[in-house]
């Protein structure tokens, strides 16, 4: 079988290189492994900083974030983030606060 990637479009698992492209013949959808990489990167979970974020990452509060019953100091450090998909796209336990949904324009990279 070969090593080549599902079809974005409809997950089929029969592609094919044509040239640089690769092909689904189930769907017909056309793409570029090069393109999907790149897309890929630009749609990643940034930083204040523009660094990207993966899961497991540590950050830095970078500004007071008041919430229902206290506030998040600048230079609190957050570690073993989860990125999720939504408005608030971290989620973390911090210390003395609990569990907590950050926004990552908030926080910068550790």
């Amino acid at each position: 079988m070969s090593d080549l990637p599902n079809c974005p479009e409809c997950g089929g698992e029969f592609t094919y290189e044509d040239g640089p492209l690769l092909v689904c013949p189930t769907c017909s959808h056309e793409w570029s492994p090069a393109n999907e990489a790149a897309t890929a990167i630009d749609n990643a979970t940034r930083d204040a900083n523009g660094n990207v974020l993966e899961n497991g990452d540590s950050v830095v509060v970078i500004k007071d974030l008041k919430y229902n019953g206290g506030v998040v100091k600048v230079g609190t450090k957050v570690k073993n983030i989860r990125i999720v998909t939504g408005d608030h796209d971290i989620d973390c336990k911090i210390t003395g606060v609990g569990a907590m949904s950050l926004k990552s324009e908030f926080v910068k990279k550790a």
